[in-house]
């Protein structure tokens, strides 16, 4: 099988005395930050449409999966087949309509919540949200944890009355920590207001990003374009925009 075989030329990189000395050398934390970067490419792929791209993005990061669980392996921690083997009893434990004789799902997120109560001694509402997520994404997902048991605005204006708060609160900033502080306080209204209107704020992030850079792409060709003035610069941003 294909997945044996990579598993099998991964321990062979690994090998202590045959293998590649770049992969001997690394740890779980050495690679954590690749195995983010390839996670985003895939999803970068998907937005492309590039199936082919795709395809080999997944095998990257396929190959993260493997790479984590040969380390584990030597460590004595877990084998690859059983990441595997536990992936498949997940699965089939939050679908009980299907694999069991429930007659409909209490719900993924009642069943993860039940999952982590047998895991963790934290009974927070927040806990299990993970520090590696991008912080808007992260943010969005600690506003929702906290409103199931209640702890949210009633509809958008709070929120948004909220952004107009904490803009002032920039403004009056004496140091900047103090104006770190507030940005960052800013940015967390911002996303709750995205959320209370059912938009993703890290998808509105990531298309204001492209349509930033498609524009700036197209004006940063004409003639001398950094020695011209801010105001014509300026106009031929809003030229761009009218594209």
């Amino acid at each position: 099988m294909a997945l044996e075989r990579l598993a099998g030329i991964m321990a062979l990189l690994r090998d202590p005395e045959r293998g590649c000395e770049w992969d001997r050398e690394q740890t779980f934390a050495t690679i954590a930050p690749y195995t983010i970067e390839e996670a985003y490419e895939v999803a970068d792929a998907i937005q492309r449409f590039d199936m082919a791209d795709l395809r080999d993005e997944l095998g990257d990061l396929a190959l993260q999966v493997v790479f984590h669980s040969q380390i584990a392996s030597e460590l004595g921690h877990f084998t690859l087949a059983e990441v595997l083997q536990a992936v498949g009893d997940k699965l089939e434990r939050r679908h009980p309509h299907i694999f069991g004789d429930a007659e409909q799902s209490p719900g993924w997120e009642t069943l993860k919540e039940a999952e982590r109560a047998g895991k963790t001694s934290d009974t927070s509402a927040l806990a299990g949200v993970a520090l590696a997520l991008p912080a808007l994404e992260r943010a969005a997902k600690l506003q929702k944890r906290a409103a199931r048991i209640g702890f949210d605005w009633p509809d958008p204006s709070g929120a948004r009355a909220k952004i107009l708060e904490e803009l002032d609160e920039v403004d009056g900033a004496a140091t900047g920590e103090e104006r770190e502080e507030e940005i960052g306080d800013l940015l967390f209204a911002a996303v709750n207001f995205a959320r209370l209107l059912k938009i993703d704020p890290e998808e509105a992030l990531r298309k204001a990003n492209a349509k930033f850079e498609r524009r700036f792409r197209a004006i940063e060709t004409a003639e001398n374009f950094s020695s011209i003035s801010l105001d014509e610069k300026e106009q031929l941003w809003t030229a761009a925009k009218s594209r």
